[in-house]
This record gives structure tokens, C-alpha cells and sequence, in this order.
């Protein structure tokens, strides 16, 4: 931008920062300028908002209407044709409706109605497409192209029209300062773009009976689609009818029980009980051993309780060294909160008599067991 280029648009924002904030007045516009000016900008902002509600109507879906902008961008950047069109909740219906159908197959009534209706859909899925593609050429694309020509013509000339006024009532302010050829010149260009402008606006304003006929290409539309529509769904529902009475007119099936599975006890073993061993008495015995066959004398030391019992009892009596409070206090519990497992028996023993700790400064590796040295491997042979 050039030094005088600069200058002038440093004039400009000094005369709308003295009109927004110091209260000087411009140049005034006619009533009809401003008119018109209300008008065109509430067409603008009616076109923008009905091209976007008009979308909405037709694609309610907002994701799939995310991926399919999403899918055309790409196929625009790599130069290919747009990609798949908008899924219609009346196809996916009819799908489903149609898989459901089949798997019940011809057999059930209500299968078959689920195929009929499955069509209906589809076809309704269809004229839907139709009823996009005649509003899309007749109705969003008219809009979308007043959006991007007449109308932002209009802001072009609006814009360029305010910056000239704003540089003429600069040069009004200061007069005495300037020429009065550089006056009446900015003049001049004020005058050029109001007019354009306004003449702009106007051919917009009274041409506004395309944008009617546009309308009405939307109403047309709909009336078709919903015409269609009707029969379809009037054919479905006469099938359907038709369907209720031959199945009300056809006999009732009536259910056969089937007899039920019977068992024979005779074929199943003495011993055994639904493939359970059954329980025995203490005093019952098979009656194919003898008396005393794989029978071993009962002793009272069999019991793992009775030897652990045993077992810690000749530990605390063994022991040459009295046992502090704490110590027999953690063997008593030790004793009474160990379960009945044999397998205790070892590690507990281990723990008590090879331990490495001494429990009042006298056992060092090994205790004395009434005058004898218990080393490791020589406390079975004591207590048993």
C-alpha cells in the first residue's frame, strides 16, 4: 500500500472513531437507502438460515451428516466423484425389517409381513431419495447461489460505498485544509457508490419472484414425495389386511404333547446312585472282601490333631529354658489358630526348635532338650 494509500485509511478510522465515540454526525443516507439496506440484510440472513434448517430437514441425522461432508471434502481434494449419499432411516428400517423376515421364514405370518413391510420401506427410502435430489437442484442450490453472488455483490458495493463516505465527511471536516477539487472529487465517488449500491438492492428486492418460485419447488417437491409416500403405504396396509384374514379363516394348530422320557432303574448299579457313590454305614462291608481284608486297627494316635497336641506339648515341657510370657503367649495362639493339617507339624517344629533367634540369650542354633542337644534330623527320634 502506498503512503497516500496509508493516509487515506488513517483518515477514514479517525472519522468512524470520532462518529462511534465523540457523537459527530456523517453524511445521512435517505429513507429509502436505509430501507432497502433493512430489507437486503434480513434476506441475507433468511437465505443462510433456511439453506441450513432445509439440510436438517432432509438428513436429521447431525453425525451422518458430519461423515458425509467429511467423506465429499476428501473426495474433492483427490479430485474424485462425491461420495456415497445420505443413508435414509427408511432403508435401514426395511433392512432390517427384510433379515428379520427371512430368518422367521415362510412358514410365519409374522415373517412374512416383516418382508412386506421391509419392501415398503425400502421403497419409502427411495422417494426419499428422490424428494433430496428435486429439492437439493430446485431449491438449495438456487439459494446457495443468491448467497454467493447477489448478495455478497451487494456487501461489496455496501462496504466500498461507507469507506467513500467516510473519507468525504473527513475532508467536509476539515475544509479549510483541503482543496476544494479534492472535496468536490470524494464527493463525486460517494455519490458513484451509492448508487451502485442502491441500485443493486433494488433489482434484488423486486426480482424476489424467483425466490418465491424457488418455494415453490420445495412445496411441489413435498407434495410429490408425500403422494407417493400415501400409496405406498396404502398398498402395504391392504396387504396386510389381507394377510389378518387368510390367517384368521385358517384352522387353528392345535399342540401335540409329546410323551415324556422314561427311566429304568433296573439297569443301574446297587453302588451307585445317578452316577453318585452312594454313602456307607461305619459298619457295612462290601460283600466282596472279607472281614478283615485292606483293614488296618484303628489308633488313637491317627488323629493329625492329637499328634500336633502331642507334639507341642513336648516342646513346651522339653524346653531347658524358660519361656518368656510374650513367647508362650505366641505359641499358645500359634496353636490354637493352626488347623487340623498334619503338614503344619514340620515347619512348625522347625521354627520353634532350629531357630536361629534366641528366645532368652541361651539358644544359639540348637536347644537343650533335658540335657541333650537337638540337632537337625534328631527330634523325630526324640519325640517318636
Amino acid at each position: 500500500m502506498s503512503v497516500a494509500g496509508f493516509k487515506k485509511q488513517f483518515h477514514k478510522a479517525t472519522q468512524k472513531v470520532s462518529e462511534k465515540v465523540g457523537g459527530a454526525e456523517g453524511t445521512k443516507l435517505d429513507e429509502d437507502f436505509t430501507e432497502m439496506e433493512k430489507k437486503v440484510d434480513t434476506t441475507t440472513r433468511a437465505v443462510i438460515d433456511i439453506m441450513t434448517k432445509t439440510t436438517e430437514y432432509l438428513q436429521p441425522n447431525p453425525a451422518t451428516r458430519a461423515k458425509m461432508s467429511m467423506i465429499n471434502s476428501m473426495s474433492r481434494m483427490r479430485g474424485q466423484e462425491k461420495g456415497p449419499g445420505y443413508t435414509q432411516t427408511e432403508a435401514i428400517l426395511g433392512e432390517s425389517m427384510q433379515r428379520f423376515g427371512r430368518e422367521l421364514g415362510e412358514e410365519s405370518n409374522f415373517g412374512l409381513a416383516l418382508i412386506d413391510a421391509g419392501e415398503c420401506m425400502r421403497e419409502l427410502a427411495e422417494v426419499k431419495d428422490a424428494l433430496d435430489m428435486e429439492v437439493k437442484q430446485n431449491f438449495i442450490d438456487p439459494l446457495q447461489n443468491l448467497h454467493e453472488k447477489d448478495l455478497k455483490e451487494i456487501q461489496h458495493h455496501l462496504k466500498k460505498m461507507e469507506g467513500r463516505r467516510l473519507d468525504f465527511d473527513y475532508k467536509k471536516k476539515r475544509q479549510g485544509k483541503v482543496t476544494d477539487d479534492e472535496l468536490k472529487q470524494a464527493l463525486e465517488k460517494f455519490d458513484e457508490s451509492k448508487d451502485i449500491a442502491e441500485v443493486s438492492m433494488f433489482n434484488l428486492l423486486e426480482s424476489d419472484i424467483e425466490q418465491v418460485s424457488q418455494l415453490a419447488a420445495l412445496v411441489h417437491a413435498q407434495v410429490e414425495y408425500h403422494s407417493r409416500a400415501s400409496e405406498i403405504l396404502t398398498q402395504l396396509c391392504s396387504k396386510i389386511d389381507e394377510r389378518i384374514k387368510d390367517c384368521s379363516h385358517k384352522p387353528r394348530k392345535e399342540y401335540v404333547h409329546k410323551p415324556r422320557t422314561t427311566l429304568d432303574f433296573s439297569s443301574i448299579s446297587e453302588n451307585h446312585n445317578g452316577g453318585i457313590h452312594s454313602a456307607r454305614s461305619p459298619g457295612a462291608r462290601s460283600p466282596a472282601r472279607s472281614p478283615g481284608e485292606h483293614e488296618r486297627p484303628a489308633r488313637d494316635d491317627a488323629s493329625p490333631r492329637r499328634s500336633f497336641t502331642r507334639l507341642f506339648m513336648f516342646c513346651l515341657n522339653t524346653v531347658d529354658v524358660p519361656l518368656c510370657s510374650s513367647v508362650q503367649t505366641r505359641l499358645h495362639l500359634f496353636f490354637f489358630a493352626c488347623p487340623s493339617n498334619p503338614f503344619l507339624s514340620p515347619f512348625f517344629l522347625s521354627f520353634f526348635c532350629l531357630s536361629k533367634f534366641d528366645i532368652q540369650g541361651n539358644a544359639q542354633g540348637a536347644l537343650k532338650v533335658k540335657g541333650t542337644n537337638i540337632q537337625n534330623g534328631g527330634i523325630k527320634s526324640a519325640i517318636f
